[in-house]
């Protein structure tokens, strides 16, 4: 076989591509601090559920940038660094202050100020808990070499060693979508939405494993059926889209916590040798 035909490597100008994406994560990120300080501001539930879908649309743009880059062969090192700058706004402090503003700051005067008052105070602590525990789940990831999760898999699949930053900003957005926005204004509901805030964070830093999803191939020998799935897809999430993004970033979140439960169980049931 000719040797001569090889793949070339990329133009330089071809590097801004996946960077252009990780810049429009960056954006909507920011977008998403803007309308989340604006509904706390106004009492406005669309800014807040304008803040929640542009952190949906970043996690798409995420995935995107990385995928650009493997498919042009323009992969770098500042690439790289860059997408996980990029991933601590748009997954880290957008996400943080959007759960404080939306699920704290927005309760209503109760019969027990005091109560109430501690609650607020502890839920900034919580939604900072968040940020770092997101910041601390990328610096492990780029510093980690195959990482092995401690309930490990299925050896023909790949997994992620704690749930990735994205899909935790995607959790705590997808319920603030499902809500269309409209803030929490009582106690009881907001301690529940603090104990959802932090297991989140937990979740991030946990050596727990994730499926990463990286044996999928959408372009498979089979572009038909690829293409109706997609197409399917496309009108599910047009007409549901409240629901299915709910139901896919809290079913993923789950999966992990399932995933531990079994292999603890399957530990346990298994006899050790002498």
């Amino acid at each position: 076989m000719d040797n001569s035909i090889e793949r070339q490597p990329a133009r330089r100008g071809m590097y801004i591509l996946p960077s252009l994406f990780t810049a429009g994560n960056m954006a909507l990120g920011f977008y998403a601090m803007l309308e989340s300080i604006r509904g706390a501001a106004l009492s406005d539930n669309e800014s807040f559920d304008r803040a929640a879908f542009a952190i949906a649309f970043a996690v798409v743009s995420d995935g995107l940038d990385g995928r650009i880059a493997r498919m042009t062969n323009t992969t770098s090192a500042f690439g790289k660094e860059l997408d996980s700058l990029a991933d601590v706004v748009s997954f880290g402090v957008a996400p943080a202050l959007l759960a404080y503003l939306w699920g704290v700051r927005m309760l209503v005067p109760s019969g027990y100020p005091l109560i109430q008052e501690r609650v607020t105070h502890f839920g900034a602590v919580i939604c900072f808990v968040f940020l770092i525990c997101g910041a601390c789940r990328l610096a492990r990831f780029n510093i980690s070499v195959n990482p092995v999760p401690r309930n490990p898999g299925r050896p023909d699949r790949k997994y992620f060693v704690g749930m990735p930053i994205p899909a935790g900003a995607g959790a705590l957005a997808s319920v603030i979508h499902l809500y269309q926005g409209s803030p929490v204004h009582d106690l009881w509901a907001c301690l529940l939405w603090l104990s959802l805030v932090a297991t989140t964070g937990f979740l991030m830093v946990s050596s727990w494993r994730f499926w990463s999803g990286k044996e999928l191939d959408l372009s498979s020998r089979q572009p038909g059926r690829t293409l109706v799935f997609l197409v399917c897809m496309g009108a599910i999430l047009f007409e549901w889209h409240r629901w299915v993004i709910f139901g896919m970033a809290m079913t993923y979140v789950v999966s992990g916590v399932v995933a531990r439960i079994a292999y603890s169980a399957t530990r346990r049931s298994t006899p050790t040798k002498a």
